[in-house]
C-alpha cells in the first residue's frame, strides 16, 4: 500500500511539473501566446512569453516576447511587473527601435484615469488621490516626446501629459481647499502657491488664486489679499469666484461625460 501511494504521488508530481511547451518551436510558442492574448487570457499569455524569452534568447523574437509580456502583464492588472519587465528591456536593449513603445507602455502602466465603480457616489476625482503614479507616468511620457518627437506614440503621450499636469494642479488646489475649510490658512496659501508655481495655465489655478484671497483675508493680510485679487481679475476677467465664491457640489473640472 505504501509503495502504491508513493508511486501515485511521484506520478502526480511528474504530471504537475510537465512542460507542455517542451517540444514546441519558438514560433509555435509565440503563436499560442498571441492566441491567448487575443482571447483576453493575459494571465495565460505571460508564462508563454516567458518561455519564449528563454527559447529564442539573443533574437529579435525574444525582444518582442519581452514587450508582449509587459503588455500582457499590464492588461492583466499587474502594473508593477509590467514596469519591471519594461525597465529590464530598456536596460538590455538601449538601442532598440522599440524603445519609444516601451516608454509609452511604461507611461500607460502608471496612467490611471479609472475612477472606480463607486466614484459616481463618492464624487472622488483624480486630484484627490496620491499623485506619485501620475508623476511617474508624466516622466515616462516626457522622455518619450523628448527622445522620439516623431514617434507614432508621441501625439497621444503629449495629450496625456496635459491631462496629468492638470490633474496634479487640481490635486494641490484640492489640498489647499481642504486646509482652508479647516482654518489652516497659511497651509492653504502654501499649497495654492505650489500649483501656481509648478503648473502654469492649468484650469485649477483660478480657484487657487481665490483660495489665496480668502486665506489672506482670514489672516488679516489685506495688502496681499488685494494684490492677489487684482491678479485674479486680470488673469480671469470673467471669473465667477469673485461673485459666487466656491462652486457648491460642482462636477470635477476634468469631467466631460
Amino acid at each position: 500500500m505504501l509503495l502504491v501511494g508513493l508511486t501515485v504521488l511521484v506520478s502526480g508530481c511528474s504530471t504537475t511539473n510537465k512542460d507542455e511547451t517542451a517540444g514546441w518551436s519558438p514560433n509555435k510558442i509565440y503563436s499560442e501566446a498571441n492566441d491567448e492574448m487575443s482571447a483576453g487570457n493575459y494571465g495565460k499569455a505571460v508564462p508563454l512569453f516567458q518561455k519564449l524569452e528563454g527559447r529564442a534568447a539573443g533574437t529579435t523574437l525574444a525582444q518582442q516576447a519581452q514587450l508582449d509580456k509587459a503588455y500582457a502583464q499590464y492588461r492583466d492588472g499587474d502594473q508593477a511587473q509590467a514596469i519591471a519587465t519594461l525597465d529590464r528591456f530598456m536596460r538590455l536593449h538601449p538601442a532598440s527601435p522599440a524603445t519609444d513603445y516601451a516608454l509609452y507602455l511604461k507611461g500607460l502602466c502608471n496612467f490611471n484615469d479609472n475612477l472606480g465603480l463607486f466614484s459616481f457616489l463618492t464624487r472622488q476625482d483624480l486630484s484627490e488621490r496620491d499623485q506619485k503614479a501620475a508623476k511617474d507616468s508624466f516622466e515616462s511620457f516626457k522622455e518619450l516626446v523628448t527622445r522620439f518627437p516623431d514617434s507614432r506614440y508621441t501625439p497621444d503621450a503629449r495629450q496625456r501629459m496635459i491631462y496629468i499636469v492638470n490633474s496634479l494642479a487640481a490635486y494641490e488646489v484640492h489640498v489647499a481647499r481642504y486646509y482652508y475649510t479647516r482654518g489652516a490658512y497659511v497651509a492653504a496659501v502654501n499649497r495654492a502657491e505650489i500649483a501656481l508655481k509648478n503648473y502654469p495655465d492649468a484650469p485649477a489655478l483660478e480657484e487657487a488664486l481665490y483660495i489665496m484671497i480668502k486665506s489672506y483675508d482670514a489672516l488679516g493680510l489685506t495688502q496681499l489679499r488685494d494684490d492677489t485679487e487684482r491678479v485674479l481679475e486680470k488673469t480671469y476677467p470673467k471669473s465667477a469666484y469673485l461673485t459666487r465664491g466656491f462652486k457648491p457640489n460642482s462636477d470635477p473640472w476634468w469631467k466631460i461625460w
